[in-house]
């Protein structure tokens, strides 16, 4: 199951602000999130995307209530990836909630931990609880990658997960091109790929 990035913000009018400055392409926006992921999973993987609410102007209760309506459709050994809002979406979930079936790994793409991120503010309900420990008993197999040239999600935001989540597998890439804009990620495919 795999639960894309979204953006926040403290009200409409911010958020309009936000929307005017936004640039406009026609060029295909190739992530590795997409095809390339099914691509390379193959016919041995079932991915789940669900369209979260409102990603553009999220809040964490309508996702959580989104999200807790695929649960029933989540076999046992499920896999969860979060990118970017999507991975705190799953941090905050996973540290506040037991998961219903076995997690076989959890990976957390580019997760912003606080509002110290330059972009835009951590807002809407996002903001995790001090206490991150039922993670790691909902998910044995934590893993979290960052890159070192994110401007969105700094990768200062690497150590104070690491603080509160020890046994987590925490990698710093040199650049994964900013925030994992990148057509290809061979390296969650393989680890991936170990699981089976």
């Amino acid at each position: 199951m795999l639960i894309h990035g979204g953006s926040t913000f403290k009200n409409r009018a911010d958020f309009l602000v936000n929307l005017k400055g936004w640039e406009v392409t026609l060029d295909k926006n190739v992530r590795w999130s997409r095809e390339y992921l099914d691509k390379k999973l193959g016919g041995d993987f079932e991915i789940i995307r669900p369209r979260m609410p409102l990603a553009d102007d999220a809040r964490y209760e309508e996702w959580k209530v989104y999200f807790e309506k695929h649960l029933p459709f989540i076999r046992q050994n499920v896999i969860l990836i979060g990118s970017s809002l999507g991975a705190i979406f799953l941090a905050k979930y996973l540290s506040e909630n037991k998961f219903p079936k076995k997690i076989l790994a959890t990976y957390l793409v580019a997760a912003p931990f606080d509002n110290s991120h330059s972009n835009e503010a951590l807002l809407g309900g996002f903001k995790l609880k001090s206490d991150l420990s039922l993670i790691q008993e909902n998910s044995k197999n934590l893993n979290m990658f960052f890159s070192a040239d994110d401007e969105c999600v700094p990768v200062y935001h690497a150590e104070k997960y690491r603080q509160k989540l020890p046994k987590a597998n925490i990698i710093i890439y040199k650049s994964k091109n900013g925030h994992f804009n990148v057509p290809v990620f061979p390296e969650i495919i393989k680890m991936i790929k170990k699981l089976k």
